[in-house]
């Protein structure tokens, strides 16, 4: 990474301060470039999935890690949940999307409920064996339908059933023929496996999944520094954890580099990434004390507080490229959390030399997230909230006594209650998936870079003002 002046400017600096200055590229296509990342998490794509209560459930984690992303569950989940949902990611098909499923006596009413936690917009009827027998549509808006019917009288027949071993491409080639838009994949004894649609079908030739080394989706787990941290530590990796994030909002502080040496002492056989900080004393401190990757970002992430309430925290920009650069030269990585709003900013964070961009709340306002579906004049939403607000923290201090509970209730940070709209046009996880992965794409042969280590090395950068940010957004409504 050059800046285009010669030399980087004496202030800090955000993604929305820096530009990509085009550079002469014998890339041809954006499907030449590699986006697999080389720190250990297995990502083939540079996404990683916040550990956010809003956010970080098992329908994300198995959705993103088949298109080759990483979701952390946060550490306030108990250890049997975590488990669970480890255990649930780790058995999901590689290709096939894992649907509502229900059965003909489950109430229309039930369907509804669930279906929008699925954005191919379906529920599977089955039968005793997991033979499905039919499909249920979400309802349109404004279609009248008894919502305390049964499934077994509304259900509609499945019209391309396939076994669950067919191409990707020729599950695409037969809904093309059959001019329908989902197939139910089935085993040898006709129970079902998953559903295909024909933009998942696309993607399977596209991406690829982020798997263990028995072939399964991987999964992180984060830990705090309170309690026994070791336990917890093991105790996830035993149910399955691929990697661990050692998590606490102020990263450099004795506390961290205790708990974070003693997790590393234990020698548990996975990655561990540890944060957050902002400067390269911080992310050599955690590198001593045993992190492999570290988590840079403090307080540029939509939900976070923390620098209107304590004047702390540094530009993202400036902060992951310092931090990335002192991890380079010992041998670690570096990820970067929070203020990613647009695809442009995850290609900067590359440039930055970050290995991973850390997503949040651009993913609350997905179907895949964990929080149920809403509705007004204005459209669908989800709530999301912080990890240090008010709510986040009523969450994990509910075994506490409640004068102590009450006292932790006058210092919060972070917002505890956020509408995030679903954007009609990319509803799902994996519609900003694409979108992000183009852009970077993009940026890459722009660069006239095939890999993500290229883009960093190659980069040239400049400085803009607030105005030429501005030049580069569209106006679709013309000027």
């Amino acid at each position: 990474m050059r800046f285009l002046e010669g030399h980087s400017p004496h202030h800090d600096l955000t993604y929305d301060d820096v530009f990509v200055v085009p550079n002469r590229s014998a890339v041809a296509s954006r499907f030449d470039v590699d986006m697999s990342t080389n720190d250990g998490s297995g990502t083939t794509i540079p996404l990683v999935v916040a550990n956010m209560t809003a956010i970080a459930g098992k329908r994300m984690a198995e959705t993103v890690a088949r298109r080759g992303g990483l979701v952390v569950l946060p550490q306030d989940v108990p250890i049997d949940a975590a488990a669970s949902t480890i255990a649930y990611v780790k058995s999901r098909s590689l290709v096939a999307e894992t649907p509502v499923v229900l059965t003909a006596s489950d109430l229309m009413a039930h369907a509804q409920a669930l279906i929008p936690k699925r954005s191919h917009g379906v529920a599977i009827v089955v039968d005793d064996h997991r033979v499905p027998i039919g499909l249920v549509p979400r309802a349109l808006p404004g279609h009248d339908i008894d919502l305390f019917t049964d499934l077994g009288s509304n259900a509609l027949p499945i019209p391309v059933t396939l076994p669950a071993d067919t191409d990707p491409r020729q599950v695409f080639d037969v809904l093309v023929e059959a001019n329908a838009d989902l197939a139910v994949l089935t085993d040898d004894e006709g129970a079902l496996v998953g559903v295909l649609t024909r933009l998942g079908a696309l993607r399977a030739g596209i991406y690829q999944p982020n798997v263990d080394a028995a072939g399964r989706l991987r999964i992180a787990s984060a830990v705090g520094i309170n309690g026994d941290v070791v336990g917890k530590a093991r105790a996830l990796v035993d149910a399955g954890a691929d990697l661990l994030v050692v998590d606490t909002a102020h990263g450099h502080q004795e506390k961290m580099l205790t708990a974070l040496s003693a997790i590393a002492k234990a020698d548990l056989g996975v990655p561990l990434a540890a944060g957050n900080v902002v400067s390269a004393r911080g992310a050599l401190d955690l590198i001593d004390a045993g992190a492999s990757i570290i988590k840079v970002g403090v307080g540029p992430g939509a939900m976070c507080t923390t620098r209107m309430m304590t004047g702390v925290g540094r530009p993202q920009f400036s902060a992951v490229a310092e931090c990335a650069t002192a991890a380079r030269e010992h041998g670690a990585a570096v990820w970067a959390d929070g203020g990613i709003r647009h695809p442009r900013d995850v290609a900067l964070a590359i440039a930055a030399g970050a290995s991973n961009a850390m997503v949040g709340s651009w993913f609350a306002g997905t179907y895949e997230s964990p929080g149920d579906l809403h509705s007004d004049a204005t459209g669908e939403y989800k709530v999301s909230f912080g990890m240090a607000s008010k709510r986040a923290v009523a969450a994990r201090s509910a075994g506490d006594a409640a004068y102590d509970l009450a006292r932790k209730s006058l210092f919060e940070e972070g917002i505890s209650s956020s509408r995030i709209r679903i954007d009609p046009d990319r509803p799902g996880v994996e519609d900003l998936i694409d979108h992000i992965c183009s852009g970077v794409r993009s940026t890459a042969t722009y660069v006239g870079a095939t890999t993500l280590q290229q883009l960093h090395d190659h980069v040239v950068l400049g400085v803009q003002s607030a105005a030429g940010f501005a030049e580069g957004r569209p106006l679709p409504g013309g000027w």
